[in-house]
């Protein structure tokens, strides 16, 4: 909020890398895009526009088509994951690419190893196959959140990055476990340049379906097309329903947001967008992305972000486990090194789940 614009485009403005241990800091350099705004809008009304690195891989295989079957967007479904409330604890952890260390010293500290493992990347990047077996060995499924970074969502729906794309959609079908993979993601919010007020809906969606038929051409028949949007913020972000490809191209819809302040709550946060969302559509929804700051009083809060998820009958949550020191809105979201925060969400824990 007291950011100037000029100095928060730059330090959100990085250009996609091909190293996607760089992708780990998405969040360092997104959460700041709210406060860039904020101010721009209250002190000149513009908007900047900042962007991220992110997407997956490459390869062509001659025989997908063949086993890709009926490739047509009526194909759907979660690709044979479990769809009851509170099923998923997922967490995205710094350095998670280098080594599986990270999320196993989470699932220590929380007393349960998480079952949905986000990793960020950018167009250029391989599939991530050894972090994906890695997840599989702990019970855990691989979330994929592929962003176009500086590629044009144009040239993604003309076909510019096929070659990319069905060598990444040909090593998700050989992993041949089921991967949740987002594409394009906080797209009614205008920090990211394929997002509101620098790419249009129509050029977003037909993008969406273009990625997501390709794979069902190449046989990866193993995705959920998890359709992500951030919370709400009048003024800030537009209205979702601009950007829905259709039921058809869509398996569960995902929903970041994150407690900041002292007076967020679990209401305040998510419940317009959730209830956004259910009048759209009826696809069962997942917190994408979300976490406590300490500014906010993350233990204090704990209690009421596991009560929100049971209310609101959610799939579950991944809880975005970085530290990050650099105001409230790069706030230290880690559990580890806050023994109050640890107890209140291993309390929350010890019923997750139960009602489901």
């Amino acid at each position: 909020m007291r950011m100037r614009a000029a100095e928060r485009a730059g330090s959100r403005h990085r250009a996609a890398s091909a190293r996607a241990s760089r992708y780990q800091d998405w969040r360092f350099w997104r959460i700041p895009a709210v406060a860039l705004v904020v101010a721009a809008i209250a002190v000149a009304g513009a908007l900047v526009a900042v962007h991220r690195s992110p997407i997956a891989p490459q390869h062509v295989n001659s025989g997908a088509a063949s086993r890709a079957g009926s490739a047509t967007a009526g194909q759907g479904g979660s690709a044979g994951l479990i769809t009851t409330p509170e099923h998923y604890l997922g967490v995205a952890e710094a350095n998670e690419i280098a080594s599986y260390q990270p999320i196993s010293e989470f699932a220590a500290t929380v007393g349960r190893q998480p079952n949905l493992v986000l990793y960020y990347t950018a167009i250029g990047t391989p599939f991530y196959v050894r972090l994906a077996s890695e997840a599989l060995a702990h019970g855990a499924t691989t979330f994929v959140q592929i962003n176009p970074g500086s590629i044009s969502l144009s040239a993604v729906a003309a076909g510019r990055e096929d070659k990319y794309l069905r060598s990444f959609a040909d090593s998700v079908r050989s992993f041949g476990h089921p991967v949740v993979i987002g594409f394009a993601p906080e797209m009614n919010a205008s920090w990211y340049t394929w997002g509101w007020h620098h790419t249009s809906p129509a050029t977003w969606i037909a993008a969406w379906r273009h990625v997501v038929t390709l794979f069902r051409r190449q046989g990866a028949s193993n995705v959920t097309w998890l359709w992500t949007v951030t919370t709400d913020v009048p003024g800030i972000t537009g209205p979702i329903q601009r950007w829905w490809p259709g039921s058809a191209y869509v398996d569960w819809v995902g929903v970041d947001g994150y407690y900041y302040y002292a007076s967020s709550t679990f209401a305040s946060v998510f419940s317009a967008t959730l209830n956004q969302v259910r009048a759209l559509t009826d696809k069962p929804l997942l917190l994408s992305e979300t976490g406590i700051g300490q500014m906010a009083g993350q233990a204090a809060k704990m209690a009421d972000l596991f009560a929100g998820i049971r209310a609101s009958r959610v799939l579950g949550f991944v809880w975005f486990d970085e530290s990050q020191h650099g105001g409230v809105y790069h706030q230290d979201w880690r559990l580890e090194g806050h023994p109050g925060a640890i107890a209140a969400f291993r309390r929350g824990l010890a019923t997750y789940g139960a009602t489901g």
